[in-house]
């Protein structure tokens, strides 16, 4: 049985993916072969296709996606085929079919369709970890986060809502601060109204935690909206890494703390991952977070998404769909 998959033969731009047919694996032990439904485009896979991140060529993108069990392999105990599932960290899953370790997937309840199912597992359960492992978000807290509009943007600020905390982020465009204040943020600020307004806002005090996705551009300004003893969650670098830095700025800012965390490390087990992942789909299936997908396309069309997605100007998840 053959199934068609996108490769990349060599590092350029959109325009070296190619749609080829494949032998569709058998699955190993520990293993699921799933019938993809959906796909995560994500920014990792157009630094890998394009030569910033190394990867071995011939290479088939993507860790997100969802679909349905077809097999399972040796020893597989906890699912069974036609089982509904997601993941971030599989691999290939730009293709029709793909292999995934039995461990890292996580069950979809049948309330959620596939294709918000393969949106949600890499920007949810990072906004999950942010909010209750990096800095335990409580009631009555006050939150600053960049990039509104964006996947984890938008899922962050429905989940900070939903644990009372108020809410100031950024967008760059009143079409997205209106996308950001649909999700329920209180205060909407162009980037360079960072710290200053926050400051307002906060009535001379500061925010309790700042979740700082852009990194260089932003983290200068992410310190000064801290309050004293505040925690700034530094977990991307959309415009670059942030340079080497003198600890003793913290001391001299009021005690803070900073963390540069990464997702893979809040997923150590079975029973984290159940967790993180279980919350999430439990809260689309109870319609109390509204994954947005901005744009969707055919997997032929894998050239076309990464270009919109290198735009800048997609809002939510950008999906395939096989």
């Amino acid at each position: 049985m053959s199934h068609h998959a996108i490769i990349a033969s060599q590092a350029g731009g959109p325009e070296v993916f190619e749609l080829v047919s494949r032998e569709t694996p058998t699955p190993g032990p520990g293993q699921l072969l799933i019938k993809v439904a959906a796909v995560g485009v994500n920014f990792i896979e157009t630094y890998q296709r394009s030569g910033v991140y190394p990867v071995k060529y011939p290479f088939i993108p993507g860790s997100e996606g969802s679909g349905v069990v077809e097999a399972v392999g040796e020893g597989v105990t906890d699912f069974a085929p036609g089982d509904r599932v997601a993941t971030s960290e599989g691999a290939k899953t730009y293709a029709q079919y793909t292999l995934l370790q039995a461990e890292k997937a996580s069950r979809v309840p049948a309330e959620v369709p596939l294709d918000q199912a393969a949106a949600l597992p890499l920007q949810g359960m990072t906004a999950h970890y942010l909010i209750n492992s990096s800095y335990n978000v409580k009631p009555g807290d006050t939150v600053l986060t960049y990039a509104g509009a964006g996947g984890v943007g938008l899922i962050l600020i429905q989940l900070l809502k939903l644990r009372g905390a108020t809410v100031i982020t950024t967008t760059s465009t009143e079409e997205k601060a209106q996308l950001a204040r649909a999700a329920g943020a209180d205060y909407v600020l162009s980037y360079d109204e960072v710290p200053t307004r926050v400051r307002e806002i906060t009535e001379g005090r500061g925010v309790e935690v700042v979740y700082d996705g852009i990194g260089k551009d932003t983290f200068e300004n992410s310190l000064g909206a801290l309050k004293i003893r505040g925690t700034l969650v530094l977990f991307g670098g959309a415009s670059g890494q942030v340079p080497p830095f003198d600890l003793q700025r913290l001391n001299a800012h009021g005690s803070l703390t900073v963390t540069r965390p990464k997702l893979n490390d809040f997923l150590l087990d079975a029973k984290e991952r159940a967790w993180r992942s279980g919350e999430l789909f439990d809260l689309v299936a109870q319609r109390k977070l509204d994954v947005r997908i901005g744009a969707r396309f055919e997997l032929a069309e894998a050239g076309a998404a990464h270009t919109a997605l290198e735009s800048r100007g997609t809002t939510g998840k950008v999906i395939l769909v096989p």
